[in-house]
């Protein structure tokens, strides 16, 4: 008999009856029924339960047993019994119609007291459970998420290599490159004074491949960025499916990709409906409707520009704000929120986010309504109430009931102001209605293409022109637009994936003229040395026959957050830092020792706190 199990935890099942097995495991639950241990043995597989009583010989060391201990259990494979004419089975464990009956016990590794318990699902800080992440990477939960991760992995690997795609690994110790966020530096020992830096991604690493004539790569590649602690990223590092295309357009990369996301969807979602045909949302119309460039589409509400509506009414307020040419108002359909409750407490949310407030109409049957009944006896159809419409009178209220396709019960919620400015705060207010009033169906996978991203953006802290999205991106109109059109209405070939409300994935057709890509960086302020200094590996291939190509990076981190059903990326990842961007389990960030630095030619200057 092998010296640890026979069988796993999760093998044994009504076949194995009469069977002598071993088993090793951790004490999952012990539970003592008048002297007779019921013991829940867990490994990776699954549980089995097995039995001790007084007779057996194992008993003495099995009284011992302790939550997470680990242990040998040798015995007898039996049925589980009836208790009053009833089974005992356990349908939600594969091996829930045997227990295995102890006949010897062995102590493997005892566990000390524990600081977060294994069994079961409670809550626990943060700090607790990343100090102590090795236990709870054995919750049931968590060790399922990380299951799932390496099965969806697995899934994109095979399903790339059958869409034609090869997988390379491309260098971790590189140079320092622009890709929106701080780079990590690694100080060079043979070279004094200088750094390499770890790869906010393999962007220029997988155009190269494309230069030397791979034509279809990709990788799950680890990409590091010394950023702020942000809700949609983890601190420090995270993975993404990374690929490129040579000889494609726009919708080539489309074409290949979308069967395969979708895929992903359909096989690890649970059975939750997954879009078929994806829409593709240009920029500007997913801020004006959404006022996200990640919209969540499970989200019914649509808004719309109302500006012709309070255009010179008696609301002063939004009167006076569209006689600036730029300003403009809009509405956030809020079906069923036609309570004055609900208004109040939308309000006060947006002055919680440093808005003066939120303006808006209540709908109601007029029919109904005592007060309008009494005032005018016999009055039909639906009214609005509340300061605008009051000001702005019932025909005015009307136009806007019937634009946005209101009824009595619903209600309208008013920004105004620049849109630029405004756009974003939009968006969150309409998340906010329809997840306060319950309004998103949250069974289901609605993914979409965001396209015709602006190629330039106004910095206005720098006072200057700057990349809006990914500095390599063709812009639409190639060099002539880029020579002739003001920077800021070019539109760029890029593009992202937008999931319930996440982006997933972020891409580009790249800008592979030598020439264009001077003339783009230029426009940003950076001149043809500072091309070739920074790029120099890159635009050098451009000389020598660069195909036309472009490609994505998909978030294999948020992926697999929104197939486990988590709302934290840490719930996915082995070992992730804290908010801070430590890893408080190892001890990292943590100081070099005095050789270290010789070795480094480095000096430590910390500012004093």
């Amino acid at each position: 008999m092998h010296a640890y199990r026979t069988h796993t935890c999760g093998e044994l099942r009504d076949t194995h009856i009469g069977e002598k097995v071993r088993l090793s495991g951790w004490c999952h639950r012990i539970r003592d029924f008048g002297g007779v241990l019921f013991i829940d043995l867990r490994d990776h597989y699954g549980i089995t339960q097995c039995v001790v009583d007084p007779d057996s010989p194992g008993f003495k060391t099995a009284e011992a047993f302790r939550s997470e201990w680990v242990v040998r259990l040798d015995g007898d494979v039996r049925r589980r019994p009836t208790m009053d004419g009833k089974s005992t089975d356990n349908d939600d464990l594969a091996t829930g119609k045997i227990e295995v009956y102890v006949r010897a016990a062995e102590v493997l590794g005892p566990a000390g007291e524990l600081p977060l318990p294994v069994f079961g699902d409670q809550d626990y800080p943060e700090e607790t459970r990343l100090k102590y992440r090795f236990l709870d990477l054995r919750r049931e939960r968590i060790h399922n998420n990380i299951m799932l991760r390496g099965q969806v992995v697995d899934f994109m690997r095979t399903s790339m290599k059958g869409a034609g795609f090869n997988e390379f690994s491309t260098p971790i110790l590189t140079a320092s490159s622009p890709e929106g966020a701080r780079d990590f530096l690694v100080p060079s020992r043979i070279h004094p004074g200088k750094f390499y830096a770890l790869p906010q991604a393999p962007q220029q690493y997988k155009q190269l491949l494309m230069m030397a004539g791979f034509d279809r790569y990709f990788q799950i590649a680890p990409c590091f960025r010394d950023e702020d602690p942000r809700a949609d990223r983890l601190p420090g590092e995270f993975y993404q499916l990374d690929l490129e295309m040579s000889f494609v357009t726009q919708d080539d990369v489309f074409a290949a990709m979308e069967p395969i996301i979708t895929g992903i969807f359909e096989k690890f979602g649970k059975g939750k409906p997954v879009t078929k045909n994806w829409p593709r949302i240009p920029y500007a119309e997913a801020m004006r409707k959404y006022g996200s460039d990640k919209p969540d589409l499970r989200n019914p509400i649509i808004m719309q520009e109302v500006s012709e509506h309070f255009r010179g009414s008696g609301f002063k307020i939004f009167a006076r704000l569209l006689e600036q040419p730029k300003n403009e108002v809009w509405a956030i359909p809020a079906p069923t929120g036609g309570q004055r409750t609900f208004a109040d407490r939308m309000n006060s949310w947006a002055q919680t986010e440093g808005q003066p407030g939120l303006g808006y109409i209540l709908f109601f049957d007029r029919a109904k309504d005592e007060t309008t009944q009494k005032e005018h006896p016999g009055a039909t159809g639906v009214g609005g109430r509340g300061p605008l419409a009051n000001n702005i009178g019932p025909d005015r209220v009307e136009a806007i009931r019937t634009q946005l396709g209101l009824n009595a019960g619903d209600a309208a919620f008013f920004v105004a102001g620049d849109p630029e400015k405004f756009a974003r705060f939009a968006g969150m207010a309409r998340t906010k209605v329809a997840e306060d009033l319950n309004l998103v169906d949250k069974d289901r996978f609605e993914l979409a293409w965001i396209v015709d991203f602006p190629m330039y953006e106004y910095n206005e802290e720098d006072k200057k022109v700057d990349f809006g999205h990914n500095p390599f991106s063709m812009p639409q109109g190639g060099l002539e637009a880029l020579q002739t059109q003001d920077p800021l209405t070019i539109k760029a070939f890029q593009y992202d994936i937008a999931c319930n409300g996440f982006e997933i994935a972020s891409g580009g057709i790249r800008n592979h003229r030598p020439e264009s890509m001077v003339k783009a960086f230029e426009i940003a302020g950076y001149g043809e040395e500072t091309v070739i200094e920074r790029f120099g590996g890159m635009y050098r291939a451009f000389q020598y026959g660069a195909p036309p190509h472009g490609g994505m990076a998909a978030g294999v981190d948020r992926i697999i957050m929104l197939l486990a059903g988590e709302q934290n990326l840490r719930e996915v990842a082995l070992f992730p830092m804290n908010q801070r961007a430590e890893d408080i389990l190892m001890g990292a960030p943590a100081p070099a020792t005095p050789k270290q630095l010789r070795e480094l030619h480095m000096r430590v200057n910390v500012e004093a706190k």
